[in-house]
Order: C-alpha cells, then structure tokens, then sequence
C-alpha cells in the first residue's frame, strides 16, 4: 500500500512538472541537436525580463519562428549575469557565435561532486562568550547558499528553533516539486531551488524515477547535499551520533544563519552536474539575495580558463563576487599528487581538507593474544567471539593472477571462506574497503581486515564487520596468519576517542597546488576539516528524520570555510568577499595540536607546504579580527586577467565593460593578494602590495621575513605607521635568487606585527636559471 501510495504521488509529481519538461525533444532529435551556452558577459539591462526578451529575439533570429525559439531554449541567464542555454545544432552554435554580444558559445558540460567534533576542534565552541560565535550572534541575519545535490528537508539539523524571521531582502522561493512542498521551508531553510534541464539533455536515456534514482524535486536522493548544507548552516541538534559513534551536539558552523538550496547535481545515468544547471543555479543566488556560496563541485584536469564558459564555476563566481558575495569552494579530491587543485579562479575561496582530533579505533585480538589496532565505524554487527581468520590470497579461486589479494568480487572461495575473517590487502587507490566487504560477504565471510595505505575516511561495511588497517599493521597479522596452525582473531567494537592523536594533517585526498591554470595564484588559499565529519545524511529506511553519517573529502572542508564566512559576515557586514578572505588566510595556523608543524598525509609525510594547505588551518576566533586586510576588487581582476594573456574581447564580454587588455601592463605577480608565489624567478624581482588597517586607528605594523630556502628578501617599508588619514598603505618585497642550480619549489612568509595581530601571507618560489631546456 505505502510504494502504490509513493508512486502515485511520483506520477502525480511528474504531471504537476509536465510544463518544466516540455522542451525535452524525441531522441531522434536530440542526436541532431545538444545543449549549448551562449554567454554574453554582464547584463546590459536592469530588468530581467528584458533580457529574456532580448534573449528570445536573438533565438528567433537564428532560427525562424517563437515556437523553434521557445522550445530550444532551456534557461534564460539575466540576474547575475547575460546569457542562455538552449538546443542547437553545430551549425547554428557556430551562427550564433557570430551575433552581437555573443561572448563565448560552448556545449554543455558535466561536473562532478567532491565527494560535530570538527566546530570545538577549531576553537568554537558554543560554551564560549569570547569566540567568534558569540561575537557574530551564531551568524543570525546572513544567508548561505549551498549549490549541492539538494536537502533532505525533514532532518533534525534544519529545524527552526530560535531563527529569527526571513530576511526582508530575500528574493528566493521554495521550489515544489516531486515529494516536496513548501511546507518543506522554514525560517532555516528558506530557499530550494532545482535544474535539471541541463543534465536531462545528457542522458541518453529515458529517466525512470520509480526506481529511486532520484527525486525531481530539490529533495536529495544522494545525501551529499544534505550533508554540506548541515555543516554550514546546521541548527543545534542534541546527542547525534552515527551507531553511536561521535556522539554529542551538532550544529553547522553558523547555526544561526538562514539557508537556502540550489540542486544542480543528480544522480540519474550518467549522473553530475552540468554547466547550464551550475550557471542557472548561479544566476539565482545572486538574484533571491544570498550573502555566501558553498560549492563542492569541480572538474576534472585538464582545467579551462577562467573566462572559458565551460569553466561554470569561475564564470558563476566572478558574477557573484562582482555582487559582493563570497564563494568557497571545495579544492578537489585528486591528491597527494601536484597540480591537481581545482577551482583555482583568484576570487574563490579554494578549500583543502584536513583530519581533527577525533579517532575511532577498534582492538583485533589475535589467537596469541596480541591486540593490534586499526579504525572501524561498524558498531552494531560484530559478534564479540574469537573467529577463524585467514589471508585471502589463501581462499582464491584462481591462484593465478591477484585478484585476491585485494578481495575483489569474484575472486574468494566460498568454501573456504565461509564464517572466517579474511585479510584483505589492496592493491591500488580504486580499491576500497566497501567493494572488498561486498566481496568477503557474498564469499561467505564474517568480518573483514582491509589493509592499505594510509589513507584518510571511514566507510561503513553495513553488513559485516570491517576494519581498515595500515599496510605495518596488516603484515603484522598476516605474519601471524601464517605463523599459526589454527589462527583466529576477535574484533572488537570500535570507540570514540577525542583529543589524543596527533592533528590536523592534511588529507592524503586533498588536491595539491600549485595551480595549473595561474602558477602565480596561490591554491589552495585555506584548509579546513573533511576527514570523517559527521553532518545530516539523507536517512536510511523509514526514519525520516535520523539520518546522520560521516563522509570525507574537501566536500566537508568548503561547507566549514562557508559557515565561517558568514559568522564573518555578520559582524563585518561591509568586508568584501577578499577581505574576508584576507582574514582566513594571515590568520591561519601552521602547527598542530602538539606545537609542531601540520604534516601532510601524502606519500612523503613531510612538512605541510602553503601548496598543501594554502595559508594554513582556518582559526575562526582570529580571523574576526585580523589586523590588516589585502583587500581586491573587481577591477583589480579584470586587470589580472588582461596581465596573464587574456583577450580584450574575452575580459570585457566577462564584465560586459569596455576593456583594452593592449595597454594592460599589469604584472600578474602584483594581484593584491593574501599570498606571493612566483613560480619563475630568474635574478631579481619586485612585487607590490597594499594592505588596509581594519583594527585600531593608530597602528604600528612592523615586518618579518622567512625567506625561503636560497632566495633573499628585503622589504620596503619596514615599518607601516597607520593613523585617521592612512588607513591604506602600500609595500614592496624584493626578491633575490641566490641558487646556482635549477631549484623546485621553496616556501617562507612574510608577517606583518602590531605586538597584538599577527598577520601572515605564505611565500612560495621556484627559481629558474633559464627559460628553457634549450638554454641549458
């Protein structure tokens, strides 16, 4: 009776959304025709529906009649920004370039996800009367905005007790939609939004809800939305817990401020997020009246330049920024490896990831009655007995090839892997200890120990009891496998342990810089916890309202920077998006929890670099109140983009503004930002900055170099005396090489001290000796 009554309600949904799907062409058609973005930059008029018009004329033109135009066209851009997505053909994308006004036309493209504890770890705790979160009232007033897979609505987490009312300035609607009204809206969750024009024209497929796919509404069917959003924006929820685990209050990092929900993301075929729903998505924010953007979504290498339309993100952004609002954005999952950091445009907030203080650890006793240790989230499946245990490469089916070895599916006998614990060891990154439990299940297995490298985030097995281990570890009990005539092994039932391992460290996930696109910009810019946070999850079964989970990734650390910039916000109200960015950055922290450096969880292990971790760890409580600010505008961008090689008709079809990018001058070296990274220093070079006094009005600033390894420098002024007149005041650091042989990279600060504020950039230099290899 429930699934008739849940289909009918489908079918219903589905009616009341004919209208929005009626652009969707036969497949015969659609093999002649795709989704194109035509860009125009800048809006040239203030009301919408004048673009729009203009929008459809242009259409008609190209096409003949208002019925051809109205049904090519998927969305209409005119809030943020000019522009429309609507079916063509390859000849009439190539007419269309041709109009007037017409920046950039591209196909359609698809994006991907970046896939409790974590608040008091960076020092706010809700107990406090001195922190950031008393300061900013828990960000009451402000709006984030979370441009994800949507919201699971019912969740504990976006409960309105204690929001004060909407926002008059808030433009935004609650979407319906299937299995969502707006009674699903509140004074938290103010605003759900979905596009899905764009992705319906990649899937080569008939959609077929009815199978849970997804959900044609702003509800999330994957959880990743849902988990985001809560981080950033969370009201306070009592004793959640995942199977018991971390247990204790969750809240977002701005309890207090409103959110609203942007579904881009789906996960229906070949699932993603496609550029003409990021744009649309884009386009909306800026128009219902959002404060902060959280977007953890990216792309994948190689990367498009920042006024290339296909590179959505950026193109969104620099709309948004230019509207005064801050974006972060997740910086990738592709690490340890260089040059994998995404989402790099100077105006986002690029977020690493980071571990906390918080461990689950859980006892293997072997038969001989030693206990080695490894980390689990399975709480409720062990069977508390000694079992027999044994190596899987021992049980394969063919012991011809290694299959085994990592427990893959298929490779396990059943005979003699039934009711044992069996020892997995993986033999690559796309092995996983999920895929492996699915594999010792269906072999008849009890309990799984999953031996790899270390590598950061838990997953829950569900079905049988798994435990991961470092490959020192798994050895050890392979040794001991070996060793015994009989061996067998108990698992235990994993805890919860804060404050005792060594951290923060930045995730072996973590994408590194430096950047591909702009070598000069630094990225990341911050890091922030996404190891094993624990946030609202879409629920499992019929529980509507329980679902919490962990999941890992620089997904959790953008949501972190994002509920931090709007506790930010609310007490500077007039900081601009790179002020606020300033303040995270020279505020950060470069130690850990024992005085030492953070260390990087890559294949070295070594001392965490600015292209680890960008400025460092985010510290909330001093970024409220940093001293100076290297503050930038969007002039000062589109100077930067003339200064790295961009067109005239690229930079001004972005600002929709005259601009002569042939007289541009402009040294990329000198964007006024919150970090210096020359990545090609021959001799000797000057860089300039400014910096504006956001502390006492009579301040004096004076400066300290770690110049990095084989390079000097030398600062001038040294000394910056601010009072009611100066408020801004420029400097230059010159750097010199001082290496006669090819260097790589080399890291220092530079540190600007009041006695009070301790205001640091991170430094990053490679020295060249020549301009190519044909030189040497």
């Amino acid at each position: 009776m429930m699934d008739t009554k849940l289909n009918l309600l489908a079918i219903l949904a589905l009616f009341s959304i004919q209208s929005h799907l009626q652009f969707l062409p036969t497949f015969s058609e659609a093999a002649k025709s795709n989704v194109h973005i035509v860009y125009m930059g800048e809006k040239k008029h203030e009301d919408p529906a004048t673009t729009k018009i203009s929008h459809h004329k242009m259409l008609f033109t190209l096409l003949g009649s208002k019925e051809a135009a109205k049904n090519s066209m998927l969305y209409s851009y005119k809030h943020g920004f000019s522009g429309f997505a609507a079916r063509l053909t390859e000849s009439q994308a190539e007419e269309i370039s041709a109009f007037p006004g017409v920046v950039q036309v591209i196909p359609n493209r698809i994006h991907k996800l970046h896939t409790t504890r974590s608040w008091e770890f960076m020092g706010l705790n809700d107990h406090s009367s001195k922190n950031l979160l008393t300061k900013s009232n828990k960000g009451e007033g402000t709006i984030i905005g979370v441009i994800d897979s949507g919201v699971w609505p019912e969740s504990e987490s976006f409960n309105d007790r204690g929001m004060s009312p909407i926002p008059s300035r808030w433009k935004g609607i609650c979407q319906e939609g299937q299995l969502f009204n707006s009674s699903n809206c509140n004074k938290k969750l103010i605003g759900a939004r979905w596009f899905i024009k764009g992705i319906l024209d990649q899937n080569e497929m008939p959609i077929n809800m009815s199978n849970g796919d997804d959900i044609l509404s702003a509800r999330d069917s994957s959880g990743h939305g849902t988990h985001t959003a809560s981080t950033a924006a969370g009201n306070f929820v009592e004793n959640a817990n995942y199977e018991g685990l971390a247990a204790g209050l969750a809240r977002g990092g701005a309890p207090r401020a409103h959110l609203a929900v942007y579904k881009v993301c789906w996960s229906f075929g070949p699932g993603g997020c496609t550029d003409a729903d990021l744009l649309k998505a884009f386009d909306k924010a800026i128009q219902d009246g959002v404060d902060i953007l959280s977007v953890s979504i990216g792309s994948s290498i190689p990367f498009f330049s920042y006024a290339d339309q296909r590179n959505s993100i950026a193109i969104g952004s620099f709309h948004a920024i230019a509207k005064g609002i801050t974006v972060a954005c997740s910086a990738g999952n592709d690490g340890p490896t260089a040059m994998t950091v995404e989402n790099t445009a100077p105006w986002i907030i690029t977020v690493a990831a980071t571990t906390i203080d918080r461990v689950f650890p859980t006892a293997i006793t072997l038969g001989n009655n030693r206990i080695l240790w490894g980390q689990s989230v399975d709480t409720g499946i062990h069977n508390h007995g000694f079992t027999d245990i044994t190596y899987s490469d021992r049980i394969a089916i063919n012991s011809s090839d290694n299959s085994a070895q990592g427990c893959e599916r298929g490779s396990l006998n059943a005979t003699l892997a039934a009711g044992k614990i069996i020892l997995c060891f993986s033999q690559s990154i796309t092995q996983n200890i999920f895929t492996a439990a699915i594999s010792v299940l269906e072999a008849g297995g009890v309990g799984l120990i999953f031996s790899q490298y270390r590598s950061d985030g838990l997953d829950s097995c569900r079905h049988i009891p798994c435990i991961k281990v470092d490959y020192e570890v798994g050895t050890q009990i392979l040794s001991y496998i070996r060793k015994a005539r009989s061996p067998i092994a108990k698992l235990s039932i994993p805890k919860t342990v804060i404050g005792k391992w060594l951290s923060p460290r930045v995730a072996d996930f973590s994408a590194r810089g430096p950047s591909s696109i702009s070598p000069a910009v630094l990225k990341p810019d911050i890091a922030a916890p996404g190891v094993d946070i624990l946030a609202a999850y879409k629920p499992v079964g019929n529980e509507k309202r329980s679902g919490y989970a962990f999941l890992s990734g620089t997904s959790m650390s953008c949501p972190h920077v994002a509920g931090i910039a709007a506790l930010i916000k609310s007490v500077h109200k007039n900081w601009s998006p790179a002020a606020i960015r300033s303040a995270l950055v020279t505020t950060a922290s470069q130690t850990g929890t024992d005085g030492s450096n953070i260390v990087e969880k890559g294949s070295t292990r070594k001392a965490a670099d600015p292209f680890d971790l960008g400025g460092g760890l985010v510290n909330p409580n001093k970024a409220v109140d940093p001293g100076l600010i290297y503050d930038t505008g969007i002039e000062d961008y589109v100077q930067f983009l003339c200064g790295t090689g961009f067109s005239s008709k690229s930079v001004s079809g972005l600002t929709q503004t005259r601009v002569n990018c042939t007289r541009s001058r402009f040294n990329e070296l000198n964007l006024n930002l919150p970090s210096i990274t020359i990545p090609n220093l021959k001799r000797k070079v000057t860089v300039t900055r400014k910096v504006t006094n956001v502390g006492p009005v009579d301040s004096l600033y004076k400066a300290t170099v770690q110049a990095p390894q084989g390079i000097k420098m030398k600062v001038e002024p040294q000394i910056l005396s601010f009072n009611k007149t100066t408020q801004i005041l420029p400097f230059k650091i010159t750097f010199f090489s001082t290496q006669k042989v090819y260097g790589d990279y080399r890291f220092g600060s530079l540190i600007w001290t009041d006695g009070k504020h301790i205001v640091r950039i991170p430094i990053s230099v490679r020295a060249m000796l020549f301009e190519s290899y044909t030189d040497v």
